[in-house]
Formats: structure tokens, C-alpha cells, sequence
């Protein structure tokens, strides 16, 4: 990382409360390294999104974030509490919608809350918000199987969202999905996280996705993966969504993403 973009990093984090630090993370499998003491802060209330090349371990320190695995060093704090698993601050979003096949929307939707006790026509309501939200209204009744990718994925959004877990962990969401259907998805996360107020952590292959939705961009190594870069895209972030592709920075950091990650790539 050049000296300007360290400084401004560090100025950015100085400057913004952290809800979620890593540190000095380690995990080994067997005698695999994949992770080798990375540290990372992630900002209250924005979007981080881990980039790099397949299996550098960005799914991995998603896990060791959520609670679902143990690092084998080093310590994660989720709003200066240390974690030790899965807690009720975090909410997963899984790659593969993780969906009860035997439940309808509404019931998938609310079940989080059904296993807190909320009383059920407290979690209806609750559910009924975020289904709403996520685009899915007149979909309550309808049952997995009877639903397109897009709309299996937007229901496990909304069950993230409805168990108002502070901390949302994506795990490449939008992977299953045709293209038209994943930006329609990257705008409605740039609307999320506008109007949510909560701290989101973002997995994804795809250099101009992370670039459109991000706060901060991290780009990790390939294994034993470490933070190699961090980028805060700023001057297109208040800009008409429909001009950020075409924003002359937003194309030269896909451009300068590109040729960080371009020699790892086989």
C-alpha cells in the first residue's frame, strides 16, 4: 500500500467507531496456513468487503467472525466484546440460501425469531417488514421450491434482517444469481446499508461488486492470507446509482484492484 493510501486508511479508521476488530488471526488446517495474523477493523454502520484470490480465506475469517469456527490464534471483537461463537449481535447470510424447504416465506423469515420466543404475532409483523423490504410482499405464503435464486436469496437476507442482529455477514450472496438480478441486488444493499444502521461484512469474487457497494474494500493475500490493501472509495458514494459504473473513479480503482490481484490469479 502506498504511503498516501496508508495514511488515509488509518485516518478514516481514527475518524469512524469500529464494530467489529480482528486480530493477530491465525488458523491452520492441519498443516495448512490459512490465515497468518491478520488484523482488520470494520466500521460501524458500513460495508466492508473482502476481496482476493479463491481460497485466501475470506470465507474462513467470515466463519471465525460469525463464532461458527475457532481461530486457532488471535481474537475477534464484535462491539468490544470478545467473541467466543455465535451470538445474537451476528446474523449469516449463507452462499447457498441455508432455506427450510418445508416453510413457507413467512415462517423462514421469522424463524430466528421463533427460536429467540418472540410471540408470534410480534415476529409476523417483524417478518412482514423486512419481506416487504427486500421486495418479496405477496411472496408470504409461497414455499422455497416455488421461488427463482434471486428470491431464495432475498428471503435469507430478510431473515438475517428481521432477528435485527447488529452485524451482518454475507457469504457471496449474490453468486447463484443472473447478472441483471445481481446489481438489481447490489443497489438495493447500497439502500440497506443507508437506512439499516448496521455493520455489514461482505465476501465476493467480483471486483466491480465490491467497488459498487463498498465503504471499505479489503484485499487479502493468497494463503497464509493477510490484509494486503485497504481502499475507501469516497467521491462517487453520493452519487445517482445508475452513474457510479460509468464514474471515471469508480473505474480506475476496478482497474487498480485488478492489477493487485492479477498475478495470483492462475
Amino acid at each position: 500500500m502506498s504511503q498516501t493510501k496508508e495514511a488515509f486508511a488509518k485516518a478514516t479508521a481514527l475518524d469512524t467507531e469500529i464494530a467489529v476488530s480482528t486480530r493477530n488471526i491465525c488458523k491452520n488446517y492441519g498443516a495448512v496456513e490459512a490465515l497468518k495474523n491478520l488484523s482488520l477493523d470494520f466500521p460501524r454502520g458500513q460495508l466492508t468487503s473482502l476481496l482476493g484470490p479463491s481460497g485466501c480465506g475470506k470465507t474462513t475469517l467470515l466463519k471465525i467472525i460469525a463464532g461458527l469456527l475457532e481461530p486457532t490464534s488471535g481474537e475477534v471483537e464484535v462491539n468490544g466484546r470478545l467473541v467466543t461463537g455465535p451470538g445474537p449481535n451476528r446474523a449469516f447470510v449463507f452462499q447457498d440460501f441455508a432455506l427450510l424447504p418445508w416453510a413457507s416465506v413467512m415462517r423462514n423469515v421469522a424463524f430466528g425469531l421463533e427460536l429467540r420466543g418472540v410471540a408470534k404475532s410480534e415476529r409476523e409483523a417483524i417478518a412482514e417488514r423486512y419481506i416487504r423490504e427486500v421486495g418479496l410482499a405477496g411472496f408470504e405464503k409461497s414455499f422455497p421450491h416455488e421461488l427463482s435464486g434471486g428470491m431464495r436469496q432475498r428471503v435469507g437476507l430478510a431473515r438475517a434482517l428481521s432477528v435485527d442482529a447488529k452485524v451482518l455477514l454475507l457469504d457471496e450472496p449474490f453468486s447463484a444469481v443472473d447478472e441483471q438480478t445481481r446489481r438489481k441486488f447490489q443497489e438495493d444493499m447500497l439502500n440497506l446499508v443507508a437506512h439499516e444502521n448496521k455493520t455489514f461484512i461482505f465476501v465476493t469474487h467480483s471486483i466491480e461488486e465490491a467497488v459498487f457497494i463498498s465503504d471499505q474494500i479489503a484485499i487479502l493475500l493468497p494463503r497464509p492470507s493477510r490484509v494486503s490493501e485497504i481502499i475507501r472509495p469516497t467521491g462517487f458514494r453520493n452519487r445517482d446509482m445508475g452513474n457510479i459504473r460509468r464514474d471515471p473513479e469508480y473505474l480506475d480503482i476496478v482497474d487498480q484492484i485488478w492489477a493487485s490481484l492479477r498475478s495470483y490469479v492462475e
